[in-house]
């Protein structure tokens, strides 16, 4: 959510921020509502005025003659209140469901695109496997080693459902323990964050279209059980499973004021993660590309308001997400992501994606945004200069490893002609072993 008075100083700019990220938002009806808007919170004040005025007037009236004749004037100004009021919650209402919409103004070099076909690649590394064999597909591996199930996983879990097994639950815990260990190194915070969430940091951080969680469009899956709070009630909240620690993260401070001094906030968690997947129903059905559930290790700064220190910080995040791919030594490359591709929030974003032989394409295995205060003014999160002027934090995430498509890379990019796969040296200490060989 952007601040009204920037929106109101640079129509034009986010107008065409709208069109290059292909957002259908009326601009122009938004400023007639905040107009209206502004006009409605006068009254609405000037009300609230008239009946504190009434108030003292009834304390010190003289006499009963007197003190009925305010007490009517108060039940005509309450009435005329109750009214402005119901008015202005119904403009106010309208006008959020606007400015939630209103996006991002992105990063000068941000590619201008209609779709992922427009993301530039910026970087590669790694040479891709040539093998003297007919290579295998992870599906084919996974069953030939014993380390992966998708059938008894659809059995019990349903559609895109699937266990690992043996050595390919090994190799993705010592991933998990791996890029926790490397994060942890780089001076981020480590933390197990809550994967079960009110709905306020799914709003706060994106994750919704809208004001509220919409089922039809929102890859959020939503918990059907109430909760019970600590005196035995009912719980009015919603509850949600994250599609990664990233809403989670960025709640931390939520509705608090940070010291200057103390940012950048450096934070990373590991945490399961869910996603309905709606939108891409029947693409890539076979093996974990796409699933519903998996693991992962997630990158989070709170940066003060500078534009430069964020760019800084955001790059910073990408050489790690780089690092853990070279490290396992996985082909991949690097994506400067275009405006059609982008979320309303965000003002520059990377994709890193590592290269997929069964699949013969790279796939995408994390992503780096800049959404600068977009976040923070849905989440409150604020700190104090050393000025006394209050701000919000630029805020900035990273995927450092998930687990599946990483998964998939090291099983087909290190299978050998033996039907083994090798493990990347980084994840021997991890695992114990150092190759997987058929049972």
């Amino acid at each position: 959510m952007l601040d009204i008075k920037y929106i109101r100083e640079n129509v034009e700019a986010i107008k065409k921020a709208a069109k290059d990220k292909q957002l259908s938002v009326n601009i122009d009806k938004l400023l007639e509502i905040d107009k209206r808007r502004i006009e409605l919170l006068q009254i609405v004040e000037d009300f609230n005025k008239q009946r504190n005025e009434l108030n003292e007037k009834i304390k010190n009236s003289k006499g009963a003659v007197e003190r009925e004749l305010f007490i009517e004037q108060g039940k005509e100004v309450k009435d005329s209140s109750s009214q402005a009021e119901a008015n202005f919650r119904e403009i106010d209402q309208e006008y959020n469901s606007i400015m939630i919409q209103v996006p991002t103004v992105p990063s000068n070099d941000t590619p201008i695109g209609t779709s992922d076909k427009d993301n530039v690649e910026i970087n590669v590394w790694g040479e891709k496997p040539q093998f003297s064999f007919t290579p295998k597909d992870h599906i084919q591996l996974g069953k030939d080693l014993d380390i992966l199930d998708l059938e008894r996983g659809a059995k019990v879990a349903g559609y895109r459902g699937y266990y690992l097994k043996n050595e390919g639950a090994r190799i993705v815990m010592a991933l998990m323990m791996y890029a926790m260990n490397k994060m942890v190194a780089k001076g981020y915070q480590f933390m197990i964050p809550p994967t079960l969430i009110k709905q306020y940091p799914l709003f706060g951080s994106g994750y919704f279209k809208g004001l509220d969680y919409d089922a039809e469009v929102d890859e959020i899956y939503k918990v059907a059980t109430n909760d019970k709070e600590a005196d035995g009630n009912y719980a009015g909240d919603s509850k949600f499973l994250v599609g990664t620690a990233e809403p989670s993260l960025l709640a931390y401070y939520s509705d608090e004021i940070l010291k200057e001094e103390d940012l950048p906030l450096r934070m990373c968690g590991y945490s399961q993660c869910y996603r309905s997947e709606i939108g891409s129903y029947g693409k890539e059905t076979k093996g974990m590309y796409r699933v519903h559930e998996f693991m992962k290790v997630e990158q989070v700064i709170l940066a003060p308001a500078d534009l430069e220190l964020s760019e800084k910080l955001q790059q910073e995040m990408v050489v790690i997400s780089k690092e853990l791919h070279e490290e396992l030594g996985i082909p991949y490359r690097q994506l400067a992501i275009s405006t059609g591709d982008m979320s309303a929030g965000k003002y520059k974003m990377f994709d890193i994606e590592a290269w997929l032989p069964g699949m013969d394409r790279y796939g995408e295995t994390g992503s780096a945004s800049n959404f600068l205060d977009w976040q923070s003014r849905r989440l409150n999160v604020r700190y104090k200069t050393k000025d006394g002027e209050t701000k919000f934090v630029y805020m900035l995430n990273n995927t450092a490893l998930p687990s599946p498509r990483i998964f998939i890379a090291i099983l087909e990019n290190f299978q050998q002609e033996d039907g083994s796969v090798k493990v990347p040296e980084v994840l021997i200490p991890y695992t114990g072993f150092d190759v997987i060989v058929a049972k």
